[in-house]
């Protein structure tokens, strides 16, 4: 093993987009293991599956003072009350202080991810958190994202992590004082590969929003905030061959923001 290739010798924050001057920065935050202590690496699928993400945060803030990085984990679990991916947040986000300043951050993360992003919002300079598919096991605290906002969106068919059990959480946030919201993307897995583009342009429109609310409004983001319940992302409806044709009111459908 190079030097170049132990975690342990390199910092927390992986920078992939650093403008010369920054007034915003996006973390994102890939997926894990449960239990491992085997080191995390940029090639193994939980971290590649969020590069069509940074794709689009790239196009989608493409502006000169937006900085986008990424949280470099030094194992691939969360591994019990050690936290580790939890540590590894905190570390990334005390560099980005020391590279950018106190500049508003973003954390985008998926699964064991977002679990970590939920947990690392309290910290200074966090604005908010959208967490993809994330890991909220009942009993996880909620008190630092007072103040905060926050939206989740979940699969209806994951498998890995529940999306009743997100419900419950985002729940609960509320009631610790979070702007919190879900949306429940209809026929999504966890791995987030039935419909890809509905989880790239919907997580893209939320981050944009949160960077710069009155640049970027998000329409499902403000209804995800409202609704008792979670509203249901569909995918977009085929134009009727008929333009006059009236449409019937559904649930909510992309691209909505």
């Amino acid at each position: 093993m190079s030097v170049e290739d132990d975690p342990s010798t390199e910092g927390a924050l992986r920078v992939r987009r650093r403008p010369a001057r920054t007034r915003a920065a996006v973390l994102v935050l890939h997926g894990g293991r449960a239990q491992s202590r085997s080191t995390a690496r940029p090639w193994q699928l939980a971290a590649l599956r969020m590069h069509p993400f940074l794709r689009a945060l790239e196009a989608a803030t493409g502006r000169d003072d937006v900085l986008l990085g990424q949280v470099r984990y030094r194992s691939r679990g969360w591994n019990g009350t050690a936290a580790e991916p939890l540590r590894d947040t905190r570390r990334a986000l005390a560099e980005l202080r020391g590279l950018a300043g106190d500049v508003p951050v973003v954390l985008l993360g998926h699964s064991m991810g977002g679990r970590a992003a939920l947990r690392a919002a309290g910290a200074d300079g966090v604005r908010g958190v959208v967490a993809l598919a994330p890991w909220c096991p009942p009993g996880e605290p909620v008190a630092q994202l007072r103040g905060r906002e926050v939206l989740v969106l979940h699969g209806d068919r994951d498998r890995v992590t529940d999306p009743a059990e997100s419900v419950a959480y985002v729940s609960r946030a509320r009631a610790a004082g979070a702007r919190a919201g879900m949306l429940l993307v209809a026929d999504g897995d966890h791995a987030m590969l039935r419909g890809p583009a509905r989880w790239h342009r919907t997580a893209t429109a939320a981050v944009a929003h949160l960077l710069a609310p009155e640049a970027a409004p998000c329409e499902l983001f403000v209804r995800a905030l409202a609704a008792a319940e979670p509203p249901v992302l569909h995918p977009a409806r085929r134009a009727p061959s008929d333009p006059d044709r009236p449409q019937a009111p559904g649930p909510v459908r992309e691209p909505g923001c």
